[in-house]
């Protein structure tokens, strides 16, 4: 078993003749459906995700690549029996005539794109797909005519687009499907995004505007007024008859003077369903490509890696459909299949090595030359195949090896008869020939220990881990180097870093599924078990798309300025994460008992004392029977109902009612928190405690967070409450070996010496140079008072702003935290950045930064990609908006603190400590420490990670100890 994400569907010729067997309208076969494909807002969507790419005589395809791999992908998904992409001609339409603003700000298309449009029309005609279009008209009208010429031929239509602009056309016999959801839109999605049915969305765009494509709407009325005065008053018509009895004055007065304008809006927005069809109907029928065409069109923009998926490289099966390969997972988070490298301009190389075939090795005579050919290369992708994900426990099953691209082998372990077929056997199979571990770790070690040669991994945490608890003491894999965390050095935040997907976005090679070679669901079985062939083609390709992805990868760590940040802490934390893993943490058993009791008896408490307000029992872990005591029978204010007719009864509704001074909540609230910790962590914590050990062993995931921040997983050790009691219980549990203590050092207040760092704010840099307390200092700042007049609640404003900026908050954010009213709160944060304008000001730096580039930077130059800077949505540009003002603070403690932990061995080392560091929880790090060593482990701790890196104010680290994780604090 290995460490791989999600696989993408590929596309074969064989899929398309498929679906040429399909009817018109009115024939026998299958029921009439159209699909009708947005190509534009494809064509932009792959031109925006994937990096430069040139074919062979200099012209972009970029945009062609991934419009074509999306196209041959669909087909295959998604099979009707009419198709045809349509696209828009032109910009001016007959909308311009109506107003001449409508898209006036558009920019022109970026000119690296527009030599791709005509390339991209001649790879929709290569598929054999209809292309529509038309002057005067947008796309957007061409669907809704052909949408409504197919049903009434009583056939069903499919629009392929997210564009919410289509979701006027839902209907029984018209959906939309969004293409990188791949998720249909009918009309409770509709009503969920517009707060009315589609044939009422047209009246709430007219009031609520676009300012995408410059349609005026009403002045001051957004999405959620307009549904709810269409909802009232019928349509846009009705609600300006009755605007002179509304009883907002500024609704009221918008209305009456912007009008005509609302009028003209929805003239603009309304598509046109009776524009002139380009082609006929019946001209949209699906028909197979023809394969020389299609071909010839591949291979002249220099997509060699398509051609070879496709069959059509020039095989015996060139000019036939090849035999489909079942891939059944879903499409990339983008909804592209993204082959390119992120920022490096490529073009697929015509001379590329074929993914296989590649040799099972089963006896050390075969393995020999591998080793031999490994030396002379002087490196070696490597990849281990196992029966667990947990490599605590996982048991060797194979290993694969790869020497240079195409040339790779696996070598079988532990494989037990192919169960095909098995049961029909007189006599009980037998297991193919296969070296022992034993005897293939001995001819391995010397090479995988070798300091001359490099190995080459994906995910080498989980490998060094599987591999140093092999028999006969194991193997310490090095040098290294991590696909990964190579890619996730230049790329955080941008995308996934699973091999699967880097092979499809660097390689444009899209490996085999798991799922392949195991089955699925019941019929699975264990990699062990697959026959040697298949699993051979398996797993020997991991180790090949490894090498290449170094290959590809590791030249631009340089260009991308990620080099140091990957050599000197990326690569060192592997080794220093496993370990850890390896260490893992002593718990008390008997403690967490007496904890998962205390909670249960204060549960029940608390359920009687919510009896009691509710006035009748009921089941108080049932969001419907809570929210039917708290809205329907009680009456408090504030209930929404969700789409299935249940009250809402969330944290967040709970917390509001709380703070209203409603009990019942608050003792809701309380309850569970008390229940989820005891499921979490008293129950959760106890199944994972090591039998062989007393200990439990966290899952550290290196590559997840778009920060660079490491998450803990199996058990997640980084979600434990801080400041409750109940979390200090839990921490309690958390034990020293006899003999030891546990030593928690904890980096204080490190994104706020990041942002005192990063902005221009003198006063707060001499407030930590002299140690004063930072809250207090900035309350005695931004409320001017002196500072032996600062009281407590100045302090917990101050400190709540100090905390609150890092993460955008807005004045309604911190109105809700301090419990005032938004103008009081705007109030302080207005005083707050009068007294440091050079907070504000770095805060509108990291967003132009993000806006320009699409990513911000660490302190320390690692790039942060920020999702959704330029989304059309303001509110998901408004959350990636404070995600570029928080991303610097956050990475940058996340960097500090792995520095200090890549030096903290050899500092303890060098010490003569013998030391374990055990746990890293976000600015902290846990070590087991002998007692005779506390203060000499303390004072070196302290000195690495207070040296780790020099700011313009230094770094504090606060160090306590305890025989448990609560004393340590």
């Amino acid at each position: 078993m290995c460490c791989r994400t999600a696989r993408v569907a590929t596309t074969t010729t064989e899929g398309l003749a498929d679906a040429a067997a399909a009817q018109a309208p009115g024939t026998t076969g299958p029921a009439p459906h159209l699909i009708l494909v947005d190509g534009s807002g494809y064509i932009f969507r792959a031109f925006h995700a994937l990096p430069p790419m040139t074919r062979p005589d200099g012209v972009p395809v970029n945009a062609v690549f991934g419009f074509t791999n999306m196209l041959g992908q669909f087909l295959t998904r998604h099979v009707g029996t009419h198709l045809a992409v349509v696209f828009d001609a032109s910009r001016v339409t007959f909308r311009n005539a109506i107003y001449d603003q409508y898209k006036a700000h558009r920019p022109e298309a970026p000119p690296e794109l527009v030599p791709q449009f005509s390339l991209i029309r001649e790879a929709t005609a290569a598929f054999g797909v209809a292309c529509i279009e038309l002057d005067g008209y947008e796309a957007d009208d061409l669907i809704a005519a052909y949408a409504k010429a197919f049903e009434g031929t009583g056939g069903q239509v499919t629009i392929v687009s997210s564009d919410k602009d289509l979701m006027q056309l839902v209907r029984p016999g018209v959906q939309l499907l969004d293409p990188i959801k791949q998720k249909p839109i009918r009309e409770p999605e509709v009503f969920e995004k517009f707060g009315v049915t589609p044939d009422k969305v047209v009246d709430v765009q007219a009031l609520a505007g676009d300012s995408t494509d410059n349609v005026p709407g009403v002045p001051g009325i957004g999405i959620k007024t307009a549904a709810a005065l269409i909802t009232e008053h019928g349509d846009l018509e009705g609600l300006l008859a009755a605007a002179p009895q509304i009883r907002q004055p500024k609704r009221r007065e918008a209305l009456i003077a912007h009008a005509e304008l609302a009028r003209i809006s929805k003239k603009l927005v309304t598509l046109d369903s009776d524009a002139p069809l380009p082609a006929p109907v019946d001209s949209l029928l699906v028909r197979a490509p023809e394969p020389g065409r299609l071909a010839g069109f591949l291979r002249e923009q220099g997509f060699r890696s398509m051609l070879h998926r496709m069959g059509l490289d020039g095989d015996a099966n060139a000019d036939s459909a090849p035999v489909s390969r079942p891939r059944h997972a879903p499409a990339s988070a983008t909804g592209l299949p993204e082959p390119a490298a992120a920022t490096a301009e490529v073009t697929p190389a015509a001379d590329a090595a074929p993914f296989g075939p590649y040799e099972t090795v089963t006896e050390a005579a075969a393995l020999a030359p591998w080793i031999a050919a490994a030396r002379e290369a002087g490196v070696l992708a490597l990849d281990t195949e196992t029966d667990s994900l947990d490599a605590l426990h996982a048991n060797l099953v194979g290993i694969s090896l790869a020497v240079a691209p195409g040339r790779a082998c696996y070598i079988p372990l532990r494989h037990g008869p192919a169960q095909a077929g098995a049961d029909l056997l007189e006599e009980a199979p037998k297991p193919p020939p296969q070296m022992t571990q034993d005897e293939a770790i001995a001819a391995l070690r010397p090479l995988l220990e070798d300091p001359s040669v490099l190995k080459v991994l994906h995910n080498a945490k989980y490998d060094l881990e599987v591999l140093c608890r092999a028999e006969n003491g194991g193997v310490a894999v090095a040098p290294l180097d991590d696909t990964m965390l190579i890619s996730y050095s230049m790329d955080a935040g941008r995308h996934g870093h699973g091999m699967d997907e880097l092979s499809l976005r660097h390689l444009g090679h899209r490996p085999i599924p798991y799922d392949e070679v195991t089955g699925t669901g019941r019929a699975r079985i264990p990699f062990g078990q697959v026959a040697l062939d298949k699993a051979t083609a398996y797993a020997a390709e991991d180790a090949d798309v490894t090498l290449r992805l170094w290959q590809a990868l590791k030249p631009r760590l340089r260009t991308e300025r990620a080099l140091a940040l990957y050599e000197q802490v990326e690569r060192r934390m592997v080794a220093v994460l496993r370990d850890m893993e390896l260490a893992g943490i002593k718990v008390d058993g008997a403690e967490l008992a007496r904890i998962g009791e205390d909670f249960s008896q204060r549960m029940v408490t608390l359920e009687k004392e919510i009896h009691e307000l509710a006035g009748k029992p009921f089941n108080v872990g049932s969001p419907k029977q809570l929210g039917e005591i708290l809205f329907d029978e009680q009456k408090l204010p504030g209930g929404k109902r969700g789409k299935a007719g249940a009250w809402g009864t969330d944290a967040a509704v709970l917390e509001d009612l709380a703070a209203r001074g409603h009990e019942l909540p608050r003792r809701v609230l309380h309850w569970r928190q008390l229940s989820k910790l005891k499921s979490t962590y008293v129950e959760g914590l106890a199944a994972q405690i090591d039998k062989r050990d007393g200990r439990v062993h966290t899952d550290f995931s290196m590559a997840l967070t778009s920060t660079g921040r490491l998450s803990s997983t199996e058990p997640n050790l980084q979600n434990i409450p801080i400041r409750t009691e109940e979390g200090a219980r839990i921490r309690r549990a958390f034990v020293a070996e006899p003999g030891h203590v546990l030593l928690a050092a904890d980096y204080s207040q490190i994104e706020l010496r990041l942002l005192a760092h990063l902005a221009d704010v003198p006063s707060l840099r001499e407030a930590f140079a002299k140690g004063e307390d930072i809250h207090s200092r900035t309350a005695a700042d931004i409320f001017r008072l002196d500072p032996d007049k600062v009281d407590r609640e100045a302090r917990r404003r101050a400190k709540t702003i100090n905390f609150g900026i890092i993460y955008g908050m807005s004045a309604f954010g911190l109105a809700a935290r301090l419990g005032i009213g938004p103008g009081e709160a705007r109030g302080i944060i207005d005083a707050y950045f009068s007294q440091y304008p050079g907070i504000l000001e770095e805060m509108e730096r990291l967003k132009a930064q993000a806006r320009e580039t699409g990513y911000v930077t660490t302190p320390f130059g690692r790039r942060l990609w920020i999702d959704g800077i330029q989304a059309r949505e303001q509110a998901r540009r408004g959350n990636a908006e404070r995600a570029a003002i928080n991303a610097p603070f956050q990475g940058g403690a996340a960097e500090i603190i792995k520095r200090a932990m890549v030096r903290m061995p050899a500092a303890l080392r060098a010490a003569g400590l013998s030391a374990r560091m055990l746990l890293q929880v976000h600015d902290e790090l846990l070590f087991e420490v002998p007692e005779a060593e506390v203060e000499a482990t303390a004072a070196c701790v302290r000195a690495v990670m207070e040296g780790v890196a020099e700011l313009r104010v230094p770094l504090k680290a606060e160090i306590g100890h305890g025989a448990n994780w609560g004393e340590a604090h």
